[in-house]
């Protein structure tokens, strides 16, 4: 096994997935060079993160049985549309046939999920969502926050442009990329919610 701290370098896509097959984690694969999931490593997952996640997948995917959907984990990669970048989100859901030809990547997902943590916010409201957009599908990004009641939605309008909503407890969310309407304490219900603490920091 090659050691995470000898990682290759100006991989191809067919060497990045062979070499990641030999890691204990999961890299994303960004102009060449391969990152800990999320470019920046996280602090270990915290609870809420992994029930959320788990909680929407199985959310959407009772929703979408049947419609010809799929629903993904963050074991499944995305490739960033016209180039050799694969990135992991929590959840997505595609609806493009395209997609069902391909057996280690979606390309087309039309909803991408991430669930927020001090370590990956910035990337993810960043420059992930900045190589998510160039996905002509991508209709809705959900950023979804482990420690409040509260979750950011940036949906693409008709004419292309994207407009962010804030929902707070007492809202309805909305997602009409896969037509489904549900209040937020149904994602949150149950569950023990703290805010993060100066140790949640990214890593130098």
């Amino acid at each position: 096994m090659i050691d995470a701290k000898d990682k290759p370098t100006n991989l191809t896509p067919e060497e990045y997935f062979a070499w990641e097959e030999q890691q204990l984690e999961k890299h994303e694969l960004i102009n060449g060079q391969v990152y800990p999931m999320g470019i920046y490593a996280m602090t270990d997952g915290s609870k809420n993160h992994s029930l959320l996640a788990a909680r929407l997948i199985t959310f959407f995917s009772n929703h979408l049985e049947g419609s010809g959907c799929e629903t993904a984990t963050s074991d499944l990669r995305i490739n960033i549309v016209g180039t050799n970048n694969y990135t992991y989100p929590d959840v997505s859901v595609t609806c493009d046939d395209r997609d069902k030809t391909t057996t280690q990547y979606i390309t087309y997902p039309c909803l991408i999920v991430e669930v927020l943590s001090a370590s990956t916010e910035a990337y993810d409201r960043g420059g992930k969502f900045r190589m998510y957009r160039q996905n002509p599908a991508l209709i809705d990004y959900l950023l979804v926050s482990s420690t409040s009641i509260e979750i950011d939605l940036y949906h693409k309008n008709d004419a292309g442009d994207w407009l962010i909503i804030n929902y707070k407890p007492g809202d309805t969310i909305e997602l009409k990329s896969i037509n489904l309407n549900f209040p937020i304490e149904q994602v949150y219900r149950g569950l023990t919610l703290t805010p993060e603490t100066p140790t949640d920091i990214i890593r130098e």
